[in-house]
């Protein structure tokens, strides 16, 4: 009997093991073939996917076996670089429940009926890929499948019906794909979903759901971005499990719901740039559980709820609405409050007087409304107060002095207030303070010496109040300071002499004091100035020639002094915008440059000057009756030697008429005021300037007559290409608009049939590119160069995208792109692929491209943003990424695209894999604490221990700006702030983005 139960026991183990042990060698197969004919693999990194004698794939790269039977159960090739189209015989697996294909470069559409071969699957990830063409349809088999995210491709049209019948589905994912249909209502019958993210698509006539609180496990709901309209349904209050609601970035209108009351889950509200309405609901107060709140930039109206502090909020953003009504007091008693932004609205009243009192408050900005009262006095209580901005207000009374022990502020903006009284003594020296505005008050009292303390300091505004007193000497330690205006005040005594170390400077306003003695001499460091207005004061002594050597000077002003002498001559090299010297003493003739009409008016008041016969200015000389005798033979002689010179050489004259009339078919544009002729240029287009040649055309080094120094760029005369046509045209309409201090100066350009020249002024020391990866010695770039060249260049992509009315995105952001003058000072250039803000999105709401079409993607390999490549939409957040991987080019001196870093690797990618190299190591990365950043650093930079912060400081910075998720990137203001910052603040959110 036992012999008989031996036999058994062995019989039952052969019926089980056989079938497990004929399935993983069937697996084996599959994924071999699969590998063979579907997979392409550049980077090698299934290189272990060989045959075995022992025939099991379970320790190759990226599967995953069954314990028991060593059957495959997971692929995950995720980030492993491999191409093709979508590998569906990988599905014949038949124990196969996860398939994970994401950022890779697999393409082709998934519409073939093999598809239904995948429908054991539970999971399946097939995002950052190029898949194109309908979503695809899910036979009634995919019954398990709870996990689905198709996410970053270019997929378009409808939702397919086949998504509302997946019973198990957990998690959809769809963002930033090319959708352009609607939300249909049978997503609502997904009542297992717990994620529904929908953002970035260009969708139309879209609105939720009436029934979307069907979705009664829903915890994510972000559908951002994608147009959609109408009212927010009043069911959505039934999704009691939701902890992220955003809506952000569409045209909702109507109220807030009531019933959001329910949702006692809520974590995160995000519903900013809508058009919503009404009164926010009192009901609201409920949500005791909220930690962030953000409904900014709508068209909210009505008042606060009276028991807000409830709600116990860390973030209060309500800025960039119609909401109107006074700050309950109870909001002062929330111990969580940490961020409160109420700016962009209608609020009246008074402020809480207990606000910040009980809270650990960071950043406040409550301006623009109609607050009227005293300023709370406790917002620095706790001592994490950075930012304080209340501008455009009706405050009154003085600043209270507890703000001059908040050591912690970093940003101060009251201006346009009805201030009064003398500034709290400790604000002035605040070490932290990087800008303080307090123009447009009653605000009175001297500047205090103290201020030398605020080495930290970039911009101080005072102007238009009551301040007196002499202008301390000790401003003159503020290194870091660019704008400096103290003017519509009521300072005495001379300007400091000192001031002229300040070599950041870009805008000095001192106009409408009583100001007295000469003007600084020597002014050369000056290198950045753009604008000085030194109006109405009483100012002495000779204007200084210096003043015509500073590089970037668009806005001169000296008018009504008492300035004496002749006008220097130099001055004519200037390129003004604004230029007065009237209302002075000055004398003598006027450099030739100045005999324009169109600077009759700034010269009058000056009755010493004079001009040419022609001006309105008294004439300098008369001319007498014999010399005029005189002239008049002598041009009847020279008229008579002309014609007979004229008959003798009349067949050569017709052949140079011909000629000239021909030249004449080129028309010069110039954007700055310069006297310029064909022959002034094209005669110097020679091989002997050539200074360069590119794709585009050749480069040659031009001085004209004025002594000023030109780069000519001669664009290819064969390509008359509609693309080349529009490049040309882009850059010109850009830049004869554009004028900031770190924007190529565009001087003139030059059409014609057989001709396309643009010239801009000459940048010594070419590119950023050529320095960091020419021949040139990068080594010559230390970091506190690197990092001026960081900020100069973020200064000026800020202005394209903040201060252009429209705003322009560059779409080709590039460390060659960025031109290095003499003294370093970068240049953003090349703006043939630029385009305005409306322009882009008119691009975007094209229809879905042809399944396996895609047009051309604007920028250079290695700074496209990734939804370029997934996409191709952009937005100024393109530029931000671009503007990134500059950064880390000025860290680790690589090309974007090392070889060093491997086949189909770029920076972005190799950075985070160098200083984050696990998951387990994105803690010390979230502190700050680097890993490997050796191994980053150029070798040729020999960095301080101070430099080293600020590497560290710029590397987090630039891992934020390349950020994965445009929505997670920061504006290019921002950016600004950050770098200049000495210690930078960055919020949860921000570290999580990078």
């Amino acid at each position: 009997m036992g012999i008989l139960n031996i036999w058994l026991l062995l019989f039952c183990f052969l019926l089980c093991y056989c079938p497990a042990r004929t399935a993983a060698n069937g697996d084996y197969e599959v994924l071999l073939q699969v590998k063979r004919s579907r997979l392409q693999d550049p980077d090698g990194n299934l290189g272990d996917w060989v045959a075995s004698s022992g025939r099991s794939p379970c320790n190759w790269t990226g599967i995953t076996c069954d314990d028991k039977n060593s059957t495959v159960v997971s692929i995950n090739l995720s980030g492993l670089n491999i191409a093709g189209e979508f590998p569906f015989d990988f599905c014949r697996i038949r124990t196969l429940r996860s398939l994970n294909l994401g950022d890779n470069s697999f393409g082709g559409d998934l519409t073939s009926p093999s598809f239904s071969l995948c429908s054991g699957l539970s999971h399946l990830n097939l995002s950052s890929n190029y898949f194109v063409g309908d979503l695809p349809d899910f036979v009634p088999e995919f019954s398990v499948l709870e996990f689905l995210d198709l996410s970053f491709n270019n997929f378009c049209g409808e939702i397919p019906p086949s998504f509302g019948r997946l019973p198990s589905l957990k998690a959809l994912l769809m963002v930033a794909d090319l959708l352009n249909g609607s939300i249909p209502p049978f997503l609502c019958n997904l009542t297992q979903l717990t994620r529904l993210e929908l953002t970035q698509n260009p969708l139309q006539h879209a609105s939720l759901p009436k029934d979307i609180g069907n979705l009664t496990k829903l915890e994510t709901l972000w559908i951002a971005n994608s147009n959609l309209a109408g009212e927010i349904p009043d069911s959505i209050g039934k999704l009691t499990s939701l902890r992220l609601l955003d809506l952000s970035g569409n045209a909702l209108t109507g109220r807030i719901p009531d019933t959001i009351a329910n949702m006692e889950s809520l974590e995160n509200i995000i519903l900013f740039n809508n058009q919503l309405s009404g009164e926010l609901p009192e009901g609201i107060s409920k949500l005791g559980a909220l930690l962030q709140m953000d409904v900014s930039q709508n068209a909210l109206t009505g008042s606060l709820p009276k028991n807000i502090a409830a709600m116990h909020l860390t973030t209060l953003y309500l800025n960039d609405n119609l909401l109107s009504g006074e700050i309950p007091d109870v909001l002062a008693s929330n111990p969580r409050l940490q961020e409160l932004k109420l700016f962009n609205n209608s609020f009246t009243g008074t402020l809480p007087r207990d606000l910040g009192k009980n809270s650990e408050l960071e950043n406040f900005d409550v301006s623009t409304n109609g607050f009227t009262g005293q300023l709370p006095q406790y917002l620095c209580h706790n001592n994490k107060l950075q930012r304080i901005v209340v501008f455009k207000n009706r405050f009154n009374g003085s600043i209270p002095s507890s703000y001059g022990d908040c050591r912690t502020l970093n940003y101060i903006r009251i201006e346009n207030n009805q201030f009064s009284g003398e500034i709290p003594s400790g604000l002035w020296s605040l070490n932290g303070l990087t800008l303080l505005r307090l123009e447009g008050n009653l605000l009175e009292g001297t500047i205090s010496p103290s201020i030398s303390d605020a080495k930290a300091m970039t911009s101080l505004l005072i102007g238009n109040n009551d301040f007196s007193g002499s202008i301390p000497s000790q401003i003159c330690h503020l290194s870091d300071l660019v704008v400096l205006d103290l003017s519509k005040n009521e300072f005495t005594g001379g300007i400091p002499s000192c001031i002229t170390g300040l070599k950041n400077l870009q805008k000095i306003e001192m106009q409408e004091n009583q100001l007295t003695g000469p003007i600084p001499a020597s002014i050369k460091s000056w290198t950045s100035l753009t604008d000085l207005n030194l109006a109405n004061n009483k100012l002495s002594g000779t204007i200084p020639p210096e003043l015509g050597d500073l590089p970037v000077l668009t806005y001169l002003d000296l008018s009504s002094n008492y300035l004496s002498g002749e006008i220097p001559p130099e001055l004519a090299k200037l390129t003004l915008n604004k230029f007065n010297l009237s209302d002075n003493r000055l004398h003598g003739r006027i450099p030739k440059g100045f005999n324009l009409k169109l600077y009759a008016l700034s010269l009058m008041g000056n009755p010493g000057l004079c001009g040419p016969k022609s001006s309105e200015l008294p004439s300098c000389s008369k001319v007498s009756k014999a010399t005029l005798y005189i002239v008049l033979a002598l041009a009847v002689c020279a008229l008579l030697l002309l014609v007979s010179l004229i008959w003798s050489l009349r067949t050569k004259l017709r052949i140079c008429f011909y000629c000239y009339k021909r030249k004449r078919l080129l028309k010069i544009t110039t954007f700055q005021r310069i006297g310029l002729g064909e022959g002034d240029v094209l005669d110097h287009l020679t091989e002997g300037n050539l200074i360069g040649s590119g794709g585009s055309g050749k480069v040659y080094r031009v001085k004209l007559k004025s002594g000023r120094i030109v780069a000519a760029k001669k664009l290819w005369s064969g390509d008359r290409s509609l693309e080349a046509e529009t490049v040309f045209r882009s850059e010109v309409d850009t830049l004869s608009r554009v004028k900031h201090g770190n924007i190529v100066t565009l001087v003139f350009s030059c059409t014609g049939k057989d001709c396309r020249v643009l010239a801009y002024d000459y940048m010594e020391n070419g590119s950023l590119g050529d320095l960091l990866h020419g021949e040139k010695e990068a080594g010559l770039l230390d970091w506190p160069q690197r990092f001026k060249i960081a900020v100069g260049a973020a200064q000026g992509l800020a202005y394209l995208h903040h201060d252009c009315v429209p705003p322009i995105i560059h779409r080709d952001v590039k460390s060659n792109n960025i031109l290095l003058d003499e003294d370093l000072r970068p240049h953003v250039a090349d703006f043939g692929l630029a385009k305005t803000l409306q322009q882009v999105r008119a691009d975007s709401a094209t229809e879905c491209q042809a399944k396996e079409e895609m047009s051309k993607v604007a920028g250079s390999y290695g700074y496209i943003a990734p939804e370029y490549a997934y996409t191709l939409k952009v937005d100024e957040k393109s530029d931000v990424y671009s503007f990134g991987v500059v950064l880390l080019e000025l860290i680790t001196g690589k090309r974007p695209n090392d070889p060093s870093f491997g086949d189909n690797k770029e920076i972005v990618k190799w950075v985070k894999e160098t200083i984050m190299p696990s998951e387990g190591e994105k803690g010390e990365f979230k502190n700050n604490h680097f890993c490997n950043l050796n191994q980053l650093m150029d070798p040729r930079m020999d960095p301080s221990a101070s430099d080293l912060e600020e590497i560290k400081k710029v590397l987090k910075i630039a891992l934020w700006c390349t950020s994965i998720f445009p929505v997670n990137r920061p504006s290019m203001r921002r950016v600004v702030e950050l770098l200049k910052e000495r210690t930078p603040t960055f919020s949860k959110l921000d570290i999580d983005a990078q």
